[in-house]
């Protein structure tokens, strides 16, 4: 394994109460920032409705709009976080696409909620990649999956609010109000968290490393690249699903915002917060003796994910639905500890924040944009020969998805041993 400097590895001094607090700051922002992304989902029927969209510009809307500027930004942002601070960073990037989420509550046609969803982007491109480098700035090497587990908590806790709350707001009153709500909520917060997270201290006696460097050192990595096309796979469908989920739920069970808000709402929060501590927990205790195992496990996961989720898709009943879709939820969860952290560790510690804006590159550009985008042309393409269950089947078959991520996965494990920086 690679040996780096070990000042670099130094978690910054702080109470393990201190550091408590700071996960618990960055994952309210986290969850504001999946919040924003995944309240468009479940507003998508009045949405189409009001400004007659079809399935595939809701796709755009929801994919390439948001992820072509949230992927490519992210490089420039987490730069500029290696080199000055990630907390302001964090604190801008919140404000930003907060703002941008109230302003898609004016949009009155399709180009401007488009140029509404790409500020969403450009905001939200400067908040992970930042919070990776300051979680692996607090946290030890030996507890940092469990760190970054708990920090991705903010996806399903995010996405749930996202479709429980937008989905009464939109049922009592519309779906401007609920934009406008959210964006409010996620402006307000920006101050506080500034006020609360300090910049933990770093050593920059050597500078921030050149892009080039950093770029340099992960293309030379086998596990960077299967790990970011494993994880890009299974967001295709991961996203793709979440977006797509609640319009399904009102084409085939006729639910209406509300009901479909707390019946995928409360998957998100029973499988989601599962799969994702199970990630961390057990990534960390396997990993501790097998670095393979940080991809290995969600090799596991997304295989026996598959048979479940394509039960929990042809349900008939929306009971049936929800008691399948509960444990794929979690299982498509647990690769974000495991495998956010291996990534971490490809690079030395003063790398981190580009290093991790490179893999989210790859995966969002891909999983996010081209996911939603796709699953939603495919129900369009279905849908003269299945009617009204087009989106149902091209769920169904979107379900491949998760078995190349998985293969991708089990490749990754040997060579990760191998290029880990210690």
């Amino acid at each position: 394994m690679t040996r780096s400097d070990p000042s670099a590895e130094t978690p910054a001094p702080a109470s393990p109460a201190y550091r408590g607090v700071v996960l618990a700051m960055l994952l309210l922002v986290y969850t504001f920032n999946f919040v924003d992304r995944q309240i468009l989902s479940i507003l998508a029927p009045g949405i189409m409705a009001e400004l007659h969209l079809t399935k595939s510009q809701m796709g755009l809307l929801g994919g390439i709009a948001f992820a072509s500027v949230y992927s490519t930004l992210a490089i420039p942002l987490s730069l500029l976080a290696d080199r000055t601070s990630r907390t302001w960073v964090i604190t801008g990037s919140l404000a930003l696409w907060s703002g941008f989420t109230a302003l898609c509550g004016m949009a009155g046609n399709f180009a401007q909620l488009f140029l509404c969803r790409l500020g969403v982007g450009v905001g939200e491109a400067g908040g992970v990649a930042p919070s990776y480098a300051v979680i692996a700035d607090y946290f030890p090497a030996g507890s940092r999956a469990r760190a970054l587990a708990i920090y991705s908590l903010g996806i399903p806790l995010g996405s749930a609010a996202g479709v429980m709350l937008g989905g009464h707001i939109a049922k009592s009153i519309d779906w401007r109000t609920a934009f406008l709500v959210v964006g409010v909520l996620g402006v307000a917060i920006a101050p506080l968290f500034r006020l609360v997270v300090r910049e933990a201290p770093r050593d920059r006696s050597g500078g921030a490393a050149p892009v080039r460097e950093v770029f340099g050192m992960l293309a030379r990595k086998r596990s960077f690249w299967l790990l970011a096309f494993g994880a890009s796979a299974s967001s295709m469908l991961g996203y793709g699903l979440a977006f797509w989920l609640p319009t399904l739920m009102k084409e085939s069970f006729g639910l209406d915002p509300a009901q479909t808000g707390n019946f995928y709402g409360a998957i998100l929060l029973l499988g989601g917060i599962a799969g994702v501590l199970a990630g961390g927990f057990i990534g960390d205790r396997l990993g501790a003796r097998d670095r393979g195992a940080y991809a290995r496990l969600p090799a596991i996961a997304f295989v026996l994910a598959v048979p479940l989720f394509a039960g929990g898709v042809m349900s008939s009943t929306v009971t049936a639905a929800f008691l399948f879709f509960v444990v794929p939820q979690a299982l498509a969860y647990v690769w974000l500890g495991p495998v956010i952290s291996a990534v971490q560790h490809l690079v030395p510690a003063h790398m981190r924040a580009t290093a991790s804006a490179s893999f989210l590159l790859i995966n969002n550009l891909i999983g996010l944009g081209v996911g939603i985008y796709v699953l939603g042309g495919l129900a369009d393409a279905l849908a003269p020969r299945f009617g009204g269950e087009a989106l149902r089947y091209a769920m169904l078959f979107s379900l491949v998805c998760y078995l190349i991520a998985a293969l991708l996965m089990w490749l990754a494990a040997k060579p990760l041993s191998e290029e880990w920086v210690e």
